[in-house]
């Protein structure tokens, strides 16, 4: 149905996994400011609203005033120092998140003209489900794949086989 209308194969996974575990009747909080995976979420049909831009590890007044019914964080939690605080402020009980996992030829994306682009951490998969269970939330699903690049060298040749994404979809456990 969308088939050609991502511009990049990640868009694509995750709508896919996002369309899987999610009702277009929900309240989406998505966590960062509005993006073009934003306008992907709301022409689809998905009612979302954005994060403004605020410093989420020092204020998360938006999360937790927030009525959604679930929060999504697509490549968002490397970029804090603190994931567990904002993950903890959460009141929605259904979560779909993803991050780029650490490569091991590869160093962490560091921007030398941006302070905020920058990744703090670069998980393994177990270490961001231990995250998450630390926080109270429960992997229902989840998705790795690849970022193949049409470049020459080692490092490309790697990245069509070594999982680059992974995406989670959690449920709050109950108390």
């Amino acid at each position: 149905m969308y088939e050609g209308k991502f511009p990049h194969k990640r868009y694509k996974l995750t709508f896919e996994f996002l369309e899987k575990h999610i009702s277009k009747e929900s309240l989406i909080l998505d966590l960062g400011i509005v993006n073009p995976f934003t306008e992907v979420m709301t022409n689809a049909g998905f009612k979302v609203s954005n994060t403004l831009g605020e410093d989420l590890d020092t204020n998360t007044a938006a999360i937790e005033n927030s009525n959604a019914d679930v929060v999504t964080a697509f490549e968002i939690f490397e970029h804090l120092l603190s994931p567990l605080t904002v993950l903890k402020s959460i009141k929605a009980d259904k979560l779909v998140a993803s991050i780029p996992l650490r490569l091991w030829f590869s160093p962490a994306y560091r921007s030398k003209t941006d302070t905020w682009d920058r990744h703090f951490h670069e998980f393994e998969d177990w270490q961001f489900d231990w995250l998450l269970e630390k926080a109270g939330w429960e992997i229902k699903d989840s998705k790795k794949w690849t970022n193949p690049t049409k470049k020459i060298g080692v490092r490309p040749i790697l990245r069509w086989f070594t999982p680059r994404y992974y995406i989670v979809y959690a449920e709050r456990i109950k108390k």
